[in-house]
């Protein structure tokens, strides 16, 4: 009871003053980002610091983790699903589907590649690795495209661009990890078989059907309650935390994929809903999703696997900083030709190096400790977050203003620029 406590307050605290002084923290490049501070938190009340939290008190450290990052990374989608203009999926197919499609495989590719290179694991396992750090964290990529300094300095096409594939690909992802996964298991006939059925056909497809249909219904219900005046404001501003919860816990038990079906809900509650009602939901959703971003970066830094990284030795330096540099941006300017909202190369280079590994990754590889039980899996995984969150954080603020310094101003927050992207790819 006694670690609760401190962990009350010190997540508690944390939470007040970063709320307080957040528009300050994403003006000044000097000063480090959210995540950053939350696990320098963790770190320093965790027995690598004061020794004031140990997690092993509350139960083993992993599951609390892959849950605590399950509800996390489900609220997250669902804030990008609302954040993005409606109709996006449908008015930038293409686009969506060129960084869906390729640019995942690539990525997925080139980050097993460097993992069997230089950790000299069996290719299963290096493909395994490389699909749970592919994924670009939807948590670390809003505090990018979200506040005063992103609306002042990104154009909107490249903020919708980062949203929209940090909310699919997370889900997306579940493929990519669950095909070494079913190779550890099973001989490769019977893996290819259950991957195509169970993994391809159920928990990626039944998941964006159910998410979708539950979204749409939701977004039904409240637009006929707001017309009839049936809705409390009260009410109203729970109802897409809620659709959250519900969606991740239904599809879950019916053994589908729950974030990928949070995000089709979000998507499609966002596209049915009151247009007024869903920007107070939206504001309501970041919120929340900011109560939970605290804990969960907090708890990482307090179960950081330093002796597991140490023991890596120069692989360890180098696997990270391979990731960072030759996982995204060599895939943003093989398909940028194909991506309209990237229209030069200041663009590419924004896109390109902003595709953060966070939370997402963390659930996955807790997810895949637990099925396959090799060490190197959360060691190689959380290695490559820790990187992400530190780098990252570090570069955001002040790539953010250069980006802005640079880039045409009349493309900054004009309403016709997204418009006009979708209608390029028409």
């Amino acid at each position: 009871m006694q670690e609760l406590n401190i962990f009350l307050v010190t997540v508690g605290g944390l939470t007040l003053v970063l709320s307080l002084i957040a528009g300050l923290m994403q003006n000044k490049a000097y000063l480090p980002s959210e995540p950053m501070a939350a696990v320098a938190l963790g770190i320093l009340i965790g027995p690598a610091g004061m020794g004031f939290a140990r997690l092993t008190t509350w139960g083993a450290p992993l599951p609390i983790i892959e849950q605590a990052a399950r509800l996390t990374v489900g609220l997250a989608v669902m804030a990008a699903a609302l954040r993005l203009p409606r109709g996006y999926f449908q008015n930038h197919a293409r686009s969506m589907s060129v960084v869906l499609l390729p640019g995942m495989i690539g990525m997925w590719l080139v980050s097993s590649g460097l993992v069997y290179v230089l950790l000299s694991v069996p290719f299963t396992v290096a493909f395994l690795i490389g699909a749970i750090i592919t994924p670009t964290d939807p948590v670390l990529a809003g505090t990018i495209v979200m506040g005063h300094t992103a609306q002042r300095s990104i154009p909107a096409p490249i903020r919708n661009l980062l949203t929209g594939e940090s909310g699919a690909n997370d889900g997306l992802a579940y493929p990519f990890v669950f095909l070494p996964i079913l190779l550890f298991e099973h001989v490769p006939e019977r893996a290819f078989l259950n991957w195509i059925v169970e993994t391809l056909l159920w928990e990626v497809g039944a998941a964006v059907v159910i998410g979708a249909a539950a979204g749409a219904l939701a977004g039904w219900i409240e637009q006929v309650s707001h017309e009839y005046h049936y809705l409390e404001e009260s009410s109203l501003l729970s109802v897409t935390v809620a659709l959250t919860f519900t969606v991740l816990g239904g599809v879950k038990l019916v053994g589908s994929n729950g974030i990928l079906a949070a995000f089709a809900a979000g998507l499609l509650f966002n596209r049915l809903s009151n247009a007024g009602d869903e920007a107070d939901e939206q504001k309501v959703q970041e919120t929340v999703l900011r109560l939970f971003t605290f804990p969960i970066f907090v708890i990482f830094g307090i179960v950081l696997p330093v002796d597991q990284w140490i023991a890596l030795g120069w692989a360890g330096v180098v696997l990270p900083a391979g990731v960072l540099l030759v996982r995204r941006l060599p895939m943003v300017g093989v398909f940028r030709t194909s991506v309209p909202a990237i229209s030069d190369d200041y663009d590419a280079l924004f896109a390109g190096w902003f595709g953060p590994i966070g939370i997402a990754a963390l659930f996955y590889a807790t997810v895949a400790h637990r099925i396959i039980g090799e060490e190197i899996i959360w060691s190689a995984a959380t290695l490559v977050v820790t990187s992400s969150i530190l780098v990252h954080g570090v570069t955001a603020t002040l790539f953010t203003k250069l980006y802005g310094r640079i880039v045409d101003p009349n493309r900054i927050q004009t309403p016709d620029d997204d418009r006009q992207s979708s209608l390029d790819e028409h």
